[in-house]
């Protein structure tokens, strides 16, 4: 069949702002000129559902086991979803911010008619998930607001807020396909209690951002959150290394994968996002005038510690971005004393701006087959979610592959039957 445009009225106001500087938001400057907008196709062509290479990605899957656990919730708040964005995104005046946003908007093909952002979001994450198979499942992300040191937020230095109840409310319209992940910030005064609320209520984990939010992870005003995540064995998702993506309300170096020390020393599972993959920070082992390193080198010595044998984590989510190192994948893939502890994300919808990804790159770095780029390339076009999936799949480096258990992922999130 040919492809239809999810909202073909509603793409002009997309085409000619993306075409302004918009490769500085991927970081992908010097990779060739791959193309901007994603088209929104919104059925998946009969000859890519049925393609080997997507039926080898789920060979050896119990789809009822996987679970994208890296999935954005986003809107601009047009819908009662309660969702709030920083006036900057939406002002061209704010240039970075603004492409920014019609980026990830284009990514999750939202239709832009007032009243239809929030709604079209959620519509377009249901459309994709009818191409994968029953079971399978995506975890919603809710994201809290910044707050300052007394616990009172900080509206005005808030990039993004997705509140838990918009998160939960989609998860609980779509129970065979959500799963809902809250967003507390350990500085309220009422956390503690909105945390044990969230968790009878169903949510998997807890997703942090410090640098947006304001949250210094080696701050023992975090302990007693610390303390009721161990209690209610909940896991800690949390951004780790460099941020782009959002502006941060706190320093960079509240990313810093060795500030999460203290919550494994209390007994929590942490999963660190993207095995923190993007930039250099400081080795804090070695004082507090050390140099920066790459932040992933950080997260490989935690990896190996003795501390974190039982509690930490690392998701797969944007390991596979052209602003990453392909090293990275290599080392993820090789070193197999990690693969019990690596997990499944997307970063959805960050696999929908289709610049950010470039198979033919990690072809050209000896990690995917040159006969997989094509099909992944088209699939990226149709489903990003199902494109991701695929594509991390076909990794190899070695000789090996990332091994089924790292996308079932639900044994992390509910070792328990749901």
């Amino acid at each position: 069949m040919s492809p239809r445009p999810l909202v073909p009225a509603r793409r002009r106001w997309l085409e000619g702002s993306l075409a302004v500087a918009a490769l500085a938001l991927a970081g992908v400057a010097g990779h060739g000129r791959p193309r901007l907008i994603n088209p929104c196709h919104a059925a998946l062509s009969a000859e890519l559902a049925a393609h080997p290479l997507v039926a080898a990605a789920w060979s050896g899957l119990d789809p009822a086991r996987v679970w994208d656990c890296h999935v954005h919730l986003a809107g601009v708040g047009d819908g009662g979803s309660g969702i709030r964005v920083t006036p900057r995104m939406l002002r061209p005046w704010h240039p970075l911010e603004y492409v920014q946003r019609l980026f990830y908007m284009n990514a999750a093909c939202v239709d832009d008619a007032p009243g239809r952002v929030d709604d079209s979001f959620v519509e377009r994450l249901q459309g994709l998930m009818a191409d994968m198979p029953a079971g399978f499942k995506l975890m919603l992300y809710a994201f809290e607001q910044a707050h300052d040191r007394a616990g009172l937020p900080l509206p005005g230095q808030t990039s993004l807020h997705v509140p838990d109840g918009w998160a939960r409310r989609v998860a609980r319209a779509a129970p065979q396909a959500f799963e809902w992940v809250c967003s507390i910030h350990p500085y309220r005064a009422d956390a503690i209690a909105t945390l044990a609320a969230a968790a009878a209520d169903g949510a998997r984990a807890v997703k942090w951002l410090p640098q947006a939010m304001a949250i210094d992870p080696a701050d023992a005003a975090c302990d007693r959150f610390y303390d009721a995540l161990a209690r209610l064995d909940l896991p800690l998702i949390t951004h780790a290394g460099e941020e782009w993506a959002v502006q941060g309300a706190g320093p960079p170096d509240w990313g810093n994968p060795l500030r999460l020390r203290r919550a494994l020393d209390r007994g929590v599972r942490v999963v660190l996002a993207h095995c923190a993959s993007l930039g250099e920070l400081a080795d804090l082992d070695r004082g507090g005038a050390a140099p920066s390193i790459a932040s992933f080198e950080l997260f490989a010595r935690m990896m190996d510690e003795p501390r974190a044998r039982s509690r930490l984590y690392g998701d797969l989510s944007a390991v596979v971005f052209r602003n990453r190192d392909p090293g990275v994948v290599r080392r993820l893939i090789e070193t197999e004393d990690w693969h019990d502890r690596l997990l499944f994300g997307s970063d959805y919808p960050l696999p929908g701006v289709v610049p950010l990804t470039a198979p033919s790159s990690l072809a050209a770095a000896g990690l995917l087959d040159l006969d997989a780029v094509d099909v992944l390339e088209r699939l990226q076009l149709f489903n990003p979610l199902l494109f991701d999936l695929v594509l991390k799949r076909a990794l190899r480096s070695g000789g090996s592959a990332l091994p089924a258990g790292v996308f079932e992922t639900r044994r992390v999130f509910a070792p328990t039957p749901a």
